[in-house]
């Protein structure tokens, strides 16, 4: 692992640093933000997946999660959201598809297998990654983000209910197999059979029988895919089917932007904090 950079932030320490990755065999980019901590403790881990066009740096440079993550001595890693390089397939035309836009999936169609497998990559090496060079607890690990990331993060914690102690979202993609920014991108990656998009459905993970303890979404009135791609009225109907605790907060006049993600970020990093401690 390379370090690319560190800086001292709240207390404790902003990384970026920088692997080559086995799973998506590309060099892999991401940060990690470690609070002050005394020698041999062992922190909770927050996981951040960010939305389309965006990397570990949106929410490293805008974000405004590090004095809540000191505060509530949580480890904050905020992967990138695909794969990238000269050899990884791209259509730098599309920003819903390919470089910035991995969508948390393990493709399975040419050209997106060689590289693109980050729902993998999220789930088993990054994690590895960090709990072998970082004080981290993975333990007591909880996971959000935001727009395809909200996607990203709720998906994953369906699948892995034993893996994450709390799951929240910004604005996610809660149906992306129905939503026109999202289906292209899952025919791409998984190919025609629209049952293999079901994984990547919160609604139909949902539907098929998935469960998570409780959820926590905040979502914008005023944003401006709320009733094209993100409809979290779907996520609300489909959690009161299966019984799943869902706090879901429209939050008045508020965009897409990270003037609303920062907005609410502290809320969401002291409710993780209280189940990750629990």
């Amino acid at each position: 692992m390379e370090v690319i950079s560190t800086s001292k932030a709240h207390g404790g320490v902003q990384g970026v640093y920088r692997h080559q990755s086995r799973t998506t065999d590309c060099q892999m980019t991401f940060a990690v933000f470690v609070p002050d901590h005394a020698p041999g403790t062992r922190l909770p881990v927050l996981t951040y997946l960010s939305g389309l066009t965006c990397s570990h740096q949106n929410a490293m440079d805008k974000g405004e999660f590090r004095r809540a993550a000191a505060e509530h001595g949580v480890i904050v890693v905020l992967p990138d959201t695909s794969p990238r390089g000269a050899d990884v397939a791209d259509e730098p035309d599309n920003w819903q598809m390919g470089s910035g836009a991995g969508f948390y999936v393990d493709a399975t169609q040419d050209p997106w297998r060689a590289h693109y497998r980050m729902y993998s990559y999220v789930t088993d090496e990054l994690p590895a990654l960090i709990a072998v060079n970082f004080p981290a607890d993975t333990a007591r690990q909880g996971i959000f983000g935001h727009s395809m990331g909200g996607h990203g993060a709720m998906t994953i914690a369906l699948k892995n209910p034993s893996t994450y102690r709390s799951c929240s979202a910004f604005a996610p993609i809660v149906h992306p197999t129905t939503a026109d920014w999202s289906r292209p991108a899952l025919e791409k990656y998984l190919g025609h059979d629209a049952m293999a998009w079901r994984a990547y459905d919160t609604c139909l993970l949902i539907e098929d029988g998935h469960r998570f303890p409780e959820f926590l979404v905040d979502q914008g009135t005023a944003d401006a895919f709320l009733e094209t791609g993100l409809r979290p009225e779907l996520l609300r109907e489909a959690c009161a089917r299966a019984d799943i605790p869902l706090t879901l907060n429209l939050r008045e006049g508020y965009d897409h932007s990270y003037n609303f993600i920062s907005t609410f970020m502290d809320d969401h990093i002291a409710w993780h904090a209280a189940r990750l401690k629990a």
